[in-house]
């Protein structure tokens, strides 16, 4: 069983920046493909970016590519997700995921979830 906890989310300018965490717990992340997805109400959640167990492996969305980048620390069982340029349409929750299998855009391929981080950014 994983425990995912994110944290750093907030209210920011467009043009600014912010860098959300996720921090585990349960057991070790090192073996986990880890995921960002975002939320907004009456919306899918949506795929951001993923990062494979030993970080050489990246992937984004093309609304984030470019903006947004992804990274890990499995010492400190952590995941980050650097957010630059804001936008006010990345107003979100955003959710961490942990998954088994190899890196994925799609939400059901995702076992462990976290609760989620407001990230809100006006205009």
């Amino acid at each position: 069983q994983v425990q995912l906890v994110e944290s750093g989310g907030g209210l920011v300018q467009a043009g600014g920046s912010l860098r959300l965490s996720c921090a585990a717990s349960g057991r070790t992340l090192s073996r986990l493909v880890m995921g960002w997805f975002r939320q907004t109400p009456g919306k899918e959640r949506e795929f951001v970016s993923a990062i494979n167990w030993s970080g050489g492996t990246t992937r984004y969305s093309d609304s984030v590519k470019g903006r947004f980048t992804i990274s890990r620390d499995n010492a400190k069982n952590t995941v980050y997700l650097q957010i630059n340029s804001l936008k006010p349409e990345d107003t979100a929750v955003y959710y961490c995921a942990a998954s088994g299998l190899s890196i994925t855009t799609m939400p059901t391929s995702y076992n462990y979830w976290g609760q989620g981080t407001q990230v809100t950014v006006s205009s």
